[in-house]
């Protein structure tokens, strides 16, 4: 079935398939003069003159014409942002081991290269050679000014400016590098080809990614989103056209929208595909925000695309871990003896 590409009126582009363009056009999310393309067409469309049978009358697009700048897709179905064409992300094989402190185990063909937060390394085999480099190498033309620029926003994130590269530099046989949650949940492996060539999540869920795989910051443009949403004005986005892997708290739920909204935690959002509008409603009435026990705001999602949920942020865990600490005022569970609080208080803890 044939994906088809859509623009906004600020440029930005999305992805849906062809069986959801009836769907789209009947709540008003493609116009006719929505710009549109899809694999076969020389250049982008009014949705009124391409989908005209989807239209009443026909459509026609009112005259209206695309504008003159988004820049084309290529054919794994993301944007060249300029400052060097991003490279094709290199084709890596994975498995991921475990159940809730999982790794995940790559496998890299000679010369293959694999991208990793700066501390997720679990083991790597004899051959795989690793660097720590500014950015993610994804456009390897890219200026030094567009390389500070690309550090400095993952500076914002709380990220390490650098990342490491993990190279199989050996000449036969495959190799593997493995890389560690950083703490209880799944570890998502995302073929970002398939979801329209990129993701926005939460901005310390990434994990490693396959070499060519984009990682940048996605500046939310909605205020109470910003100032109220569990992860504030800053996303990561990742762009590419390969694997990428990202980590979540506890159980990870994937819901697929089609034109429904979704109200959910703020803290349990943890990343959403292109064509998903985000935002930030309040929690019912006052009573409710109050004392319902569910905050004060819920993001809502909506649109066409896929959601990613996690039953345990990891704030969440260290709250409740903190709260339960001795050390920190806490009580003891389930140790069910006197003596043992008597032995704490001889041991100084």
């Amino acid at each position: 079935m044939a994906t088809w590409h859509y623009a906004d009126a600020n440029k930005q582009q999305f992805q849906i398939d062809e069986s959801q363009l009836s769907s789209a056009v009947q709540q008003g999310v493609i116009a006719p003069n929505t710009p549109v393309w899809t694999s076969g067409m020389p250049n982008w469309a009014p949705a009124g003159q391409a989908l005209g049978h989807l239209f009443p009358g026909g459509g026609g697009g009112g005259g209206s014409q695309p504008p003159s700048g988004p820049p084309p897709m290529n054919g794994s179905g993301f944007v060249s942002t300029g400052g060097g064409a991003p490279i094709q992300s290199h084709e890596v094989d994975y498995e991921i081991f475990g159940d809730d402190m999982q790794i995940v185990e790559v496998e890299l063909d000679p010369g293959e290269t694999v991208i990793a937060e700066a501390g997720a390394m679990n083991y790597v085999e004899q051959d795989i050679h690793f660097e720590a480099k500014m950015g993610d190498g994804s456009q390897p033309n890219e200026g030094m000014m567009g390389k500070l620029l690309a550090v400095g926003k993952r500076a914002l994130t709380g990220e390490s400016i650098f990342m490491t590269h993990f190279t199989h530099r050996g000449s036969g046989g495959k190799r593997r590098a493995a890389f560690a949650a950083p703490y209880p949940g799944k570890i998502m492996a995302i073929n970002l080809k398939e979801i329209g060539g990129e993701i926005t999540c939460q901005k310390d869920s990434f994990l490693c990614a396959a070499m060519g795989t984009q990682v940048t910051i996605a500046f939310n443009k909605r205020l109470g989103a910003g100032f109220f949403g569990g992860e504030g004005f800053i996303l990561q986005r990742l762009k590419g056209d390969g694997m990428a892997f990202i980590h979540a708290g506890g159980t990870v739920v994937e819901r697929e929208l089609k034109g429904e909204t979704l109200r959910v935690d703020t803290g349990c959002l943890v990343a959403f595909s292109p064509g998903i509008s985000y935002d930030i409603q309040r929690a019912g009435n006052l009573k409710s925000m109050f004392f319902g026990g569910e905050g004060l705001f819920l993001a809502t999602l909506s649109g066409h695309g896929k959601v990613w949920l996690q039953s345990l942020p990891f704030s969440r865990m260290a709250d409740r871990i903190l709260s339960h600490a001795p050390s920190a005022g806490g009580r003891s569970q389930g140790e069910g003896s006197v003596l043992g609080g008597i032995g704490r208080m001889l041991d100084g803890d």
